[in-house]
């Protein structure tokens, strides 16, 4: 099978050094293109204009990152968390589109050999949803100054065990994506949970500068 793989660079060497592709051909591209079997899109977050290309080529399934946006009408697009530092994770994260059956999914992550887990096609899908909420709970306590940064991630990680701090997880994701995925989810459910904080929301606009 011939993966092609779009998608900004540092996504692209996460995903060729965690995904293996034994049996497969990777083509590594630049925009959307005939020449696969099936796209990875680990970018169409930032690049809705690509699903024009998608629609007009409904025979070649796509696997494209849509944590910040959904687009469950079309049955050969699966949401999937390509997110930077998630990548990597043992079971993919993807969402099944609207009258699309689990044996067609499965049919393909089974040709490709990954491990996979489905969840509601949603904007934050789950992990990222839990994750950047977590960071922004992490930055509240920062800007309370009730403890430091580093003091935050030795907490989290002994108090429960999870893999990184908040601030590490920041890092991995990158701050951009941390807050366009709390402002897609706020926007979609006006759940004050995901709230951005405004030290946060500070650091953010100071990188877009």
């Amino acid at each position: 099978m011939r993966i092609l793989v779009t998608g900004d660079h540092l996504r692209w060497e996460e995903f060729r050094s965690c995904r293996k592709a034994e049996g497969h051909t990777l083509i590594r591209s630049e925009a959307p293109s005939p020449e696969g079997d099936v796209i990875v899109d680990l970018s169409l977050d930032e690049h809705p204009e690509r699903m024009a290309w998608y629609v007009q080529h409904p025979g070649i399934p796509v696997l494209g990152c849509q944590v910040k946006a959904v687009y469950p009408q079309y049955t050969h697009i699966y949401g999937c968390n390509w997110l930077p530092g998630f990548i990597g994770m043992p079971k993919a994260e993807v969402s099944l589109p609207a009258g699309v059956s689990a044996e067609k999914l499965n049919t393909l992550m089974q040709q490709l050999g990954w491990l996979y887990e489905t969840v509601a096609p949603s904007v934050g899908m789950v992990t990222p949803r839990m994750v950047c909420m977590i960071i922004n709970e992490a930055y509240f306590t920062a800007e309370e100054g009730t403890a430091s940064r580093e003091d935050i991630d030795i907490s989290m990680k002994l108090g429960t065990n999870y893999p990184f701090g908040p601030f590490e997880w920041c890092r991995r994701i990158g701050i951009r994506h941390v807050y366009e995925v709390l402002e897609a989810v706020y926007a979609s459910t006006g759940d004050e949970r995901y709230r951005i904080c405004a030290l946060l929301q500070q650091e953010y606009t100071a990188q877009q500068l």
